[in-house]
């Protein structure tokens, strides 16, 4: 059975939904930082610590992941500053 959604693999980074990691005191690193980013085709791509793993056997009943899928974790303040670049539904 198809899934409702799928990701998309051939989609571009269209623009930074908030401001960047050092902006906002969470990295040093250029090369290694959280971000948010929407995609051109709307969709939105998270780039956090993979914490999977972590979370796996105590997500809350009615959450699952998939074999494909990833649990990120990035920091409060960055989804914060991102919420004026996200439209409302």
């Amino acid at each position: 059975m198809a899934r409702p959604w799928e990701a998309d693999p051939t989609a571009s980074f269209a623009r930074r939904l908030g401001k960047t990691a050092q902006e906002l005191g969470n990295s040093e690193d250029e090369e290694k930082c959280p971000d948010i980013w929407q995609l051109d085709n709307g969709d939105v791509a998270i780039i956090g610590r993979d914490l999977t793993t972590a979370y796996d056997s105590r997500l809350p009943a009615g959450v699952r992941l998939g074999p494909d899928e990833r649990l990120v974790v990035i920091p409060g303040n960055m989804l914060s500053a991102a919420k004026p670049d996200i439209p409302d539904a």
